[in-house]
């Protein structure tokens, strides 16, 4: 057994033998529980994870295509009530929301609370769990998930994604690296063959000191008696005369019988030694109790199965208590017996490891599953941990800042220095509306035509398209950083080049007065986003005294704080966009009162946890 601190994993490269099955090439991950039991997971590979993903695709399809035709059912109902526009309007509006929270939203709640599976993971018995082990917590699925803008690429067909789970050695994404987690195959496998218990009254044959055949030569055995009918004749009866030779002091003297027929009994006689617990041959040490380990715990584990079907199937909570209490201590007993049975099969991957590590790695997964989410633990996360992690990331958000205003500023000075740098910096349709901008201002109408009945369209698309800006900030950390520099530095460029451009022609306060309600939420918002970009950039290229994979995981927790943070304040930024910084009739004074609102309700939600002298309040986990 690998030694290593709880909760932490060694990754390795093995073969996983079934109690039938052929060995297979399989890609493992060793974990040691709080038990201090050493455990083995199978990674899941590239072709079940490719498969599940199909299925949650087609379930997203499926699902947004029916939520399109109950919304626009409702709206068809009820539009007696309401003017066709306004009707169409809101169903438009729903229908923006439904897809953004099935585009970003299905994957980060079924893994955060179906404790790591999607249906199409479940149905293909896949699990999301945190390196250790560990049940998955909202923060990281979220984390694995947002980074799969990265994933993704190029063109949505997620070859960054599967070349990084090939060449991992723990078959990891990206999301995964920076979110700490794996992707593992569960089930359990069938029981080794155990001894069947003997009648009443029917005595047993003297059980020898040990039995005629090494493991290793039983394995040989055994492997031959069972792919022996799928051999040719000529191939079945030259295997035989050569394992005669070779197991001819176990055989004793030849009777004249048939090859074959004497290692069928060979192979009974040493598989029914081993069942009521006899050593192998030349067997010392532990490894003379392996075969004792196994007759006696076999009828323990097969209960003990049942048992773990059964909570795994209802949930532990539908058990109660007495029944909890009997489960966790069978399953102390049985990763003890896991420990011994280790030590006794001198790490070879024998069945009865392989069986009972399953076991074991099955209710390791429901026992330290993570409970349900209290919304105390929420509203402390998002109006506690989100400000504090604001401002304890100062330094990499004033980065983003920089990079952001900076090149605004530039692009500002070039556009009202010279107006034809602007062909260069804006595109088209912009110069287009800056032009018709002039008739607008003298006619006294706004930047753009207020939509008035489709507003909310308005609204949840400026908060779809400025959450993914934002969550593309955040998930290209994983560039190094380079491609979030990247989204600032250009977004800060058209910001500033097409502030220049209203200002050289004289409409300034025209595209104030429609930026001010929202400017100060939405621009803070994406410094904060880009900061989290950072973080992740930090974890990769500036680790410290921590393996970058461990200062990438840290990175990320606090990264996703700032992603929560930055969507808050978009989806208000948002409503304020669609909602009121398109109404032509207020004046410049009443829009800059309201950026004046947003300003002062920013500060008061950073300030909130601040720690006072003499707080001694504990932070809670993170979601």
């Amino acid at each position: 057994m690998k030694v290593m601190p709880p909760g932490r994993s060694a990754f390795n490269i093995s073969y996983d033998m079934a109690a039938t099955a052929p060995a297979v090439l399989a890609q493992t991950v060793d974990i040691e529980t709080p038990e201090l039991v050493g455990v083995t997971y199978t990674v899941a590979g590239v072709g079940s994870r490719a498969y599940a993903a199909i299925i949650d695709y087609f379930i997203c399809v499926v699902g947004f295509i029916v939520v399109t035709i109950g919304i626009l059912t409702f709206f068809d109902r009820v539009r007696s009530g309401l003017a066709r526009e306004a009707s169409v309007a809101w169903a438009a509006a729903l229908m923006i929301l439904v897809q953004f929270v099935v585009l970003w939203g299905y994957y980060v709640l079924f893994e955060a609370l179906a404790d790591g599976q999607t249906p199409g993971k479940r149905a293909l018995r896949l699990r999301v769990v945190r390196d250790g082990g560990y049940s998955i917590t909202f923060g990281a699925s979220a984390v694995r998930n947002l980074v799969r803008i990265v994933d993704m690429q190029p063109l949505l067909v997620y070859a960054v994604g599967m070349v990084s789970v090939v060449i991992s050695r723990s078959g990891k994404r990206l999301g995964d690296i920076a979110a700490g987690t794996i992707v593992v195959q569960e089930g359990i496998v069938r029981q080794p063959s155990a001894a069947a218990p003997a009648r009443s009254g029917t005595a047993l044959e003297p059980l020898p000191l040990q039995a005629a055949l090494r493991d290793d030569e039983y394995e040989v055995l055994d492997r031959f008696m069972l792919r022996r009918a799928a051999l040719d004749h000529t191939r079945r009866q030259a295997l035989a005369d050569q394992l005669v030779g070779r197991f001819a002091p176990a055989l004793g003297e030849d009777d004249g019988s048939p090859a074959i027929a004497r290692l069928a009994h060979l192979h009974s006689s040493e598989r029914s030694a081993r069942e009521r617990g006899v050593s192998a041959r030349l067997e010392t040490g532990a490894g003379r109790e392996r075969h004792a380990i196994v007759a006696r715990g076999s009828q323990r584990w097969a209960t003990f199965a049942s048992h773990l079907a059964d909570a795994q199937r209802r949930g532990l909570k539908q058990l109660g208590e007495a029944r909890v209490r009997e489960f966790v201590r069978e399953y102390r007993d049985v990763t003890a017996d896991l420990a011994r049975l280790r030590t006794a099969a001198h790490g070879r991957d024998t069945d009865d490891v392989f069986y009972l590590n399953r076991l074991v790695a099955g209710a390791h997964n429901l026992l330290y599953r993570r409970r349900a989410l209290p919304l105390r633990d929420i509203t402390h996360f998002l109006f506690t941990d989100v400000p504090r992690e604001i401002r304890a990331s100062a330094l990499p958000i004033a980065l983003a800042a920089a990079l952001m205003f900076g090149p605004a500023f530039i692009a500002y000075t070039a556009v009202v220095t010279n107006p034809a740098n602007a062909a260069a910096l804006v595109p088209p349709a912009m110069l287009d509306r800056a032009d018709d901008g002039v008739r607008r201002a003298k006619d006294g109408q706004g930047y753009i035509t207020d939509p008035q009945l489709f507003r909310p369209v308005m609204a949840t698309s400026i908060i779809a398209n400025n959450v993914q800006v934002a969550l593309g900030a955040f998930a290209f950390g994983m560039t190094f950083g380079v491609l979030t520099a990247w989204v600032l530095l250009s977004n800060g460029v058209s910001l500033g080049a097409v502030s220049g451009l209203y200002a050289s022609k004289g409409i300034g306060t025209l595209l104030l007065a429609f930026v001010a309600p929202h400017g100060v939420l939405e621009l803070t918002a994406i410094c904060i986003a880009g900061g989290a970009g950072f973080l992740l950039a930090a974890g990769l290229l500036i680790p410290g005294n921590r393996t970058r994979g461990e200062a990438l995981v840290h990175n990320g927790r606090r990264a996703i704080r700032l992603v929560a943070g930055a969507a808050m304040l978009l989806v208000v930024a948002g409503a304020l966009e669609g909602f009121v910084s398109p109404i032509e009739w207020w004046p410049l004074e009443g829009k800059l009162a309201v950026s004046g609102l947003t300003a002062v309700a920013l500060y008061l939600f950073l300030r909130l946890g601040v720690r006072r002298p003499g707080d001694t309040s504990t932070a809670r986990p993170s979601p």
